[in-house]
């Protein structure tokens, strides 16, 4: 498995520079993230949308750099969802009824979405419960995962028109059970 010499130092230099490349991009992608979260935590919004469980600085400058900040842009959340690809497009013909995943979105935000979702599981016991019930009426993980994204894109949409921090009992109220009805 041995080379000329000559050979294996020419690969042995390749070698080095190329982790002296890898390097510099790891650290630039380091300052890069460190500003980011500076800039991001001086904006008004940062506090709202921090709040959320799964919003971290970064995802939460992503977020917030997908949809802006201007409060007129989506006047209400469905267009939010819309522009998100959260929300699902009906297609009805005579009989005939699809619902089906939205394809025109911004992939951009859509993509922190998902990331978005998938860490509130973790973060928030309403999340949770919201994904796990979306399962068991058989939706698959990207479809539950999208309509929790759904769910939350809601409550952000809410809390920044409202300017208030997020609320788990509100965005996710226990559910109400019949018997429970019944004896109130």
């Amino acid at each position: 498995m041995r080379q000329l010499p000559l050979v294996e130092q020419a690969m042995g230099r390749q070698t080095t520079a190329l982790l002296r490349q890898l390097e510099a991009t790891c650290t630039s992608a380091d300052d890069l993230a460190q500003a980011t979260v500076e800039s991001f935590n001086t904006h008004p919004d940062a506090e709202i949308i921090t709040s959320f469980p799964g919003l971290g600085s970064l995802t939460g400058a992503r977020v917030l750099a997908e949809i802006g900040d201007d409060r007129s842009r989506f006047t209400d959340a469905k267009g939010l969802k819309a522009f998100a690809g959260t929300a699902p497009v009906t297609r009805a013909s005579g009989r005939s009824v699809a619902v089906l995943a939205r394809r025109v979105k911004n992939q951009r935000l859509a993509s922190a979405g998902y990331v978005w979702a998938f860490s509130a599981l973790t973060a928030s016991p309403g999340a949770r419960a919201h994904y796990d019930r979306r399962r068991k009426t058989k939706d698959r993980h990207t479809a539950a995962q999208r309509n929790l994204f759904n769910r939350l894109l809601g409550c952000l949409h809410h809390c920044l028109t409202h300017d208030i921090h997020y609320d788990e009992t509100t965005a996710f109220p226990a559910p109400t059970s019949p018997a429970r009805e019944a004896a109130a």
